[in-house]
């Protein structure tokens, strides 16, 4: 594949992610302490920043951006059952580059919310100062993950083995390593029917796997690069402007791909914004994801 970080082949745990028709490039978030997100996810999390303009930071692994930080120094504080982000979950190239940063979480005393073997992926959660969900994680071979009878990825939430992630570090934690990406977002929805309707019927993703409340939707057999859960938002009204949080998503689709998420949007009478190759699109929340053209790998 071609990692968004190196722009080299990467062999082993991410063919499957790297030749998908759909990758997530980067998430924008609205922010009423720029500094103070911006050293967050510098130190804590290991992002460099990329480039600073414009009241607006963004943030990568050498000169490729994973995320960006929109000032709103008087944005309302998102409420905790609105639609948005649920997480944005950075994907480490190994397990030692995990057990490293769980080392570097201990040293310099950082929050953890939670942390769990999904079977497909060993994950780690936090929060931002603001209250935006994290995720870092790193991939089991695709080769290992079980499926049903119907080819639906099996995902559970079982007990991390923190001991062997940290014995397999082999260097201290100096940043996000080159090869990590941003693997998938999730989000909060109200409804999962309509999430599928949207995101599968319109976008063309694929159900990779049905979970109590919660929705994954995967794109060349990958277990999920979104997912919609309805855990604190179900029945949440459309977003309303003007508060911190999630603002975009970006995502990169093939040629093939992307014109036909035009067209069933066209079709289906969904508002879209057109900018050349670009398609600008909201969800049934108002969730706003920028679609552009995969660039040739």
């Amino acid at each position: 594949m071609t990692t968004a970080a190196s722009g080299k082949p990467h062999d082993g745990l991410y063919r499957v992610l790297g030749e998908a028709p759909y990758r997530v490039e980067a998430v924008t978030l609205v922010v009423r302490d720029l500094d103070a997100l911006t050293r967050f996810y510098r130190d804590a999390i290991g992002l460099s920043v990329v480039s600073a303009a414009g009241g607006a930071v963004r943030l990568g692994a050498g000169d490729t951006t994973f995320l960006v930080l929109r000032h709103a120094p008087n944005a309302r504080p998102r409420e905790p059952r609105e639609a948005g982000l649920f997480h944005t979950a950075f994907l480490l190239p190994g397990r030692g580059d995990l057990g490293a940063w769980l080392l570097h979480t201990e040293k310099h005393g950082i929050a953890l919310t939670g942390a769990a073997d999904h079977l497909v992926s060993e994950a780690v959660y936090l929060d931002d100062p603001e209250g935006n969900g994290i995720e870092i994680y790193v991939d089991r071979p695709a080769s290992a993950w079980q499926r049903d009878a119907d080819g639906s990825v099996v995902m559970r939430n079982e007990r991390l083995d923190h001991a062997g992630l940290v014995r397999a570090a082999e260097r201290p934690w100096s940043g996000m390593p080159p090869g990590s990406c941003v693997g998938h977002v999730h989000l909060q929805v109200g409804d999962l029917d309509a999430t599928e309707r949207f995101y599968a019927g319109l976008l063309g993703f694929d159900v990779m796997c049905r979970y109590p409340g919660a929705l994954f939707l995967g794109a060349g057999g990958y277990h999920h690069q979104l997912a919609g859960n309805v855990w604190n938002s179900r029945g949440a009204a459309v977003r309303t402007e003007g508060a911190t949080g999630l603002a975009e998503v970006g995502l990169l689709a093939d040629g093939g791909t992307l014109a036909a998420a035009r067209v069933r949007c066209r079709d289906a009478g969904v508002s879209l914004v057109e900018d050349g190759d670009t398609l600008v699109v909201r969800d049934p929340w108002g969730t706003q994801l920028r679609l552009r053209p995969e660039p040739a790998r």
